[in-house]
């Protein structure tokens, strides 16, 4: 489903737009940023609080951006498929845009067909965020991005203050902190990170060759739209199953697009980081490990991905990338089964995720 179109012009990657900020309507400047250690460095943009590119070298030494995206930052105000961005204030799916909270019900907006998906229309990915630090001296470069989510945006109850912070705290490591501040109401919160990475280069082709591996022992099955039937299953004889490391492509020919599913990680349900996943690609000799404090992580290899211009003349085809989307499970305001995603005033949602990249 398209998101919202805005117009604006793009002057030396600089753009002035505006942005709804505590009540009331704020000019904001827009921009890339970067961070550096050594040769390895990610560049943002504080639309949609998002990775642009991530420049990491390969088992030669020899450097490449691993990332799909845009050139410059009005492509990710034109895009439709959420590239880098951070996806809130509920990521993924929320059944029939609706909800009931205390007793109360909710109707939120939805842009995909009845359902929402990654926070509706105008979601995280599609506001400018505050950058509130940017750094690039001392021995962990960062920065931290935040946004206030006004009350009854996109239909959800309560303001919400929220930042995420990227560091960069070891060599070749990207570490993403994510929190969030119920204000004054009880209000759903997964956000989710949303890049989509190919370890041979963006602009290398497809995925599917590439070797990963999943930490989940069961998944969450969902319906023909993506919706999560309720149940949490054994990935043992499914085409889900990647406990131990295979290709990607070894077990899709069972499924009709390609892989979108969540998996319910192993680990219990504290809130401890753990191990998500591990993806290894046999070209570049690049490997890359994902860990997380969340319980879950959506694994989707860009299946709709159809003709995309991206950054350097590439364009995207099917597969062009995977997504590791660590989240809460899907759907779990209409899930009383599932582990609740409700943050109330007083607490503090946090997410934590850890890249590790090397070379074998």
């Amino acid at each position: 489903m398209a998101k919202s179109q805005f117009s604006a012009l793009l002057c030396l990657s600089i753009v002035v737009g505006f942005g709804f900020l505590s009540g009331s309507w704020a000019k904001e400047t827009v921009g890339i940023y970067e961070l550096k250690k050594g040769n390895f460095s990610v560049k943002f943009t504080n639309w949609g609080a998002t990775i642009m590119s991530l420049v990491v070298p390969d088992e030669h030494g020899k450097l490449a951006d691993v990332v799909l995206g845009y050139d410059k930052v009005m492509g990710y105000k034109n895009d439709s498929v959420y590239f880098g961005a951070i996806v809130g204030r509920v990521a993924n799916r929320i059944a029939g845009a609706q909800f009931t909270l205390d007793g109360k019900h909710y109707n939120l907006v939805a842009n995909e067909g009845k359902n929402m998906l990654h926070g509706g229309s105008k979601g995280f990915s599609d506001v400018i965020w505050e950058v509130k630090k940017h750094s690039n001296k001392g021995p962990a470069p960062h920065i931290v991005f935040a946004y206030s989510s006004f009350d009854g945006e996109e239909g959800f109850p309560g303001n919400l203050s929220v930042t995420v912070s990227y560091t960069l705290p070891e060599d070749n490591q990207l570490d993403i902190i994510m929190k969030a501040k119920a204000l004054n109401k009880a209000t759903p919160v997964n956000l989710a990170q949303h890049t989509y990475w190919n370890l041979g280069g963006h602009d290398s082709g497809d995925v599917l060759s590439q070797v990963i591996q999943i930490f989940a022992s069961h998944y969450t099955p969902v319906d023909g739209k993506l919706i999560p039937t309720g149940k949490v299953v054994s990935v043992k004889g499914t085409p889900y199953d990647f406990l131990e490391p295979h290709a990607i492509n070894s077990k899709m020919d069972k499924l009709p697009n390609g892989y979108d599913i969540n998996y319910a990680l192993n680990g219990g349900l504290s809130h401890k980081m753990r191990t998500a996943a591990i993806v290894y690609d046999k070209k570049s000799g690049r490997k890359m490990e994902l860990l997380t404090n969340q319980l879950g992580v959506q694994f989707y290899t860009g299946n709709y991905l159809n003709g995309v211009k991206g950054k350097h003349g590439a364009v995207y085809q099917a597969h062009a990338g995977l997504c590791f989307e660590t989240q809460g499970f899907p759907d779990a305001v209409n899930h009383p089964n599932f582990p609740s995603q409700i943050v109330r005033p007083g607490h503090t949602y946090k997410h934590h995720m850890l890249f590790k990249f090397s070379t074998h």
